[in-house]
């Protein structure tokens, strides 16, 4: 068998219904025999809480163009390209009421020059001049930016805030081979700490090298790309990187240089609650004479947390156990998650009514300044 790119792998892989969210449905579903318990169980939970208004805070997105850019073209089998009747019908049934959109990764992060800057303001203004025009209300969106310049991400993402009414913007896991906390990247957050939006870290693809050393030593016999390129993205690699990145962006002194600027991780955390206690750990003293403030006040000042493609319960405990509940948002990770297997996991998930109702929308309305 030809092995295909890591490009094109990926581009099956989501084909196939392989990402960050599907899978805990899937599994629950396989784990049931024909998945009606699991069907009685997801009505009975659905019953409560009916009237639960949510913000999707980690929804979507991809256009033919980015596609081909990225070489995904199955991608348009998923409905990442749809931003009409399809998916407001899925978000009625759900219950959704708004989708924050953010562009599919790597984004045009990877695309340098002219071209990245104008492709990122193409796909900006196709969102506002489309979906959020059509369907007023229904949807916003985070900025995508050009970060192979970071002055330029800066001015569009000014722009974007300013003229169109975005409410951040979303990077994409390492960008080239730099994190966030990078010196090339200060005109950025000193941008988005000015204008009050914050930066969502979604997970990204790792650098060739990283591929190289961590994931490539996967048995032959055994579909040997397929199963390396799931483990580096959704099933482990990407979370442990973006929980990299944050602490990093700690450690560096990026939020003593910029104390009020807001980061943005999905996936209940990115695994971060499970090392929290053992991070601080080690952390804290290290860092004592080097920051600030002390290490653990970080995650409390300048971060928050979605639930996204993770309808887990004992993974919201856990997150709720050391994160603040005014710190937790709503997200689906559609089309790569069912929304409404979303919705319906948190109306019956036993919390208090005003605690469910900060993490379902009020949150993302403060954070934001929208209204659902």
């Amino acid at each position: 068998m030809k092995p295909m790119g890591r490009r094109g792998f990926l581009a099956a892989a989501t084909a196939l219904g392989i990402g960050a969210g599907l899978s805990t449905h899937a599994i629950a579903s396989a784990a049931d025999g024909d998945g009606n318990e699991t069907s009685d169980k997801t009505s009975d939970m659905s019953e409560r809480d009916k009237d639960l208004p949510f913000i999707g805070t980690e929804e979507t997105f991809s256009t033919r163009e980015l596609m081909v850019l990225n070489d995904r073209l199955f991608l348009e089998d998923t409905g990442l390209a749809e931003l009409g009747p399809r998916r407001i019908g899925a978000m009625d049934k759900a219950g959704l009421n708004v989708q924050i959109l953010s562009a599919h990764t790597p984004g045009v992060q990877n695309v340098p020059g002219r071209k990245g800057i104008d492709f990122a303001y193409r796909l900006n203004k196709l969102l506002v001049d489309g979906p959020m025009a059509t369907y007023p209300g229904r949807f916003q969106a985070f900025a995508t930016l050009p970060l192979q310049n970071p002055q330029a991400s800066a001015d569009e993402l000014e722009r974007a805030v300013r003229d169109d009414g975005f409410l951040g913007c979303l990077t994409n896991g390492i960008i080239g081979k730099k994190f966030l906390d990078h010196p090339d990247f200060e005109p950025l957050l000193t941008r988005a700490e000015a204008l009050g939006k914050p930066i969502y870290i979604h997970p990204g693809l790792p650098p060739d090298e990283v591929f190289q050393i961590y994931y490539s030593n996967m048995r032959p016999e055994y579909q040997k790309e397929f199963q390396d390129q799931v483990l580096s993205i959704s099933a482990y690699g990407w979370h442990q990187e973006v929980v990299t990145q944050c602490v990093r962006m700690i450690t560096s002194g990026v939020f003593d240089r910029h104390p009020r600027l807001q980061i943005i991780i999905g996936h209940m955390g990115e695994g971060l609650p499970f090392f929290y206690k053992r991070i601080l750990e080690k952390m804290s003293e290290v860092t004592e004479k080097s920051l600030d403030k002390p290490f653990e006040q970080y995650f409390h000042d300048n971060f928050w947390f979605t639930t996204s493609a993770l309808p887990q319960t004992e993974l919201l405990d856990l997150l709720l156990k050391y994160i603040s509940v005014d710190r937790v948002m709503f997200a689906t990770d559609y089309p790569f998650a069912d929304m409404k297997v979303q919705t319906d996991w948190f109306r019956g998930v036993d919390l208090p009514r005003e605690a469910k109702e900060k993490i379902a929308y009020r949150n993302a309305e403060k954070l934001f300044g929208i209204k659902v």
